[in-house]
């Protein structure tokens, strides 16, 4: 399988605190790839590693086969990236955004887009809404829209349904999946292990920085993710 994401030895250092442990992971193309871990594991600081927001202390890494370390730029633009806190800009209302990263990401038909993703998530009613106004549920649906406008082939996301109603959880969950059928790569973090296992396909653990688990949903072998990753992560 080819892989889209590739890091080697990749380390992030706070001062005293390692976030992330000299972490080697490899993610290929086509696959539904579940980061979880307990809260301040290093899921987050992971991302933006790969996503080239925080550049490392040592290791490297490669993402669609652009280097991370000397081209994050480069990186963020090939693919989509949904981050754990909702943070479309206040002064802007949600259709303005959208158009907004259109422009940035050159993005041709960008109304047309705009529509089928207000339509999707089923917020229309909020699209000349100020982003400021906007529930904490709303703006998550934006920032799924705009990684998603420019039709990239991987997408990152952190924390994908965790301020999401039942119904939308539905339809985000079956966007990603339809979207790794029809070729694209998603990597996801997440705490809450039946998404996980309901729609991944591969899955890693990662606890204290360190990954110490990769391996197919079809491993479990009908066991409970959950007990699973507390034997893991307990010890």
């Amino acid at each position: 399988m080819q892989p889209v994401i590739e890091s080697h030895g990749l380390t992030k250092r706070f001062g005293s605190l390692k976030a992330v442990d000299k972490l080697s992971l490899s993610v290929g193309k086509g696959e539904l790839f579940g980061l979880l871990g307990p809260n301040g594991s290093g899921k987050t600081t992971l991302i933006k590693l790969l996503t080239g927001q925080l550049k490392p202390t040592s290791g490297d890494a490669t993402v669609m086969g652009v280097d991370v370390l000397k081209d994050p730029v480069g990186v963020r633009r090939f693919v989509g990236v949904i981050p754990e806190q909702e943070t479309p800009p206040s002064f802007l209302t949600a259709e303005e955004y959208l158009h907004f990263v259109g422009g940035i990401r050159e993005v041709s038909g960008i109304g047309k887009r705009c529509d089928k993703w207000f339509s999707l998530l089923q917020f229309g009613g909020q699209r000349h809404m100020l982003c400021k106004d906007l529930s904490r549920g709303t703006r998550q649906k934006l920032m799924f829209a705009q990684a998603f406008i420019h039709e990239p082939r991987l997408v990152f996301v952190d924390e994908p349904v965790i301020n999401l109603d039942p119904v939308v959880q539905r339809t985000v969950k079956d966007h990603l999946t339809g979207f790794v059928r029809g070729g694209g790569t998603v990597f996801f973090s997440t705490h809450v292990l039946e998404i996980a296992q309901e729609i991944c396909t591969r899955i890693g653990v990662i606890n204290h920085g360190k990954l110490i688990h990769q391996g197919s949903i079809g491993e479990l072998r009908g066991r409970r993710l959950e007990d699973f990753f507390l034997k893991l992560v307990q010890g």
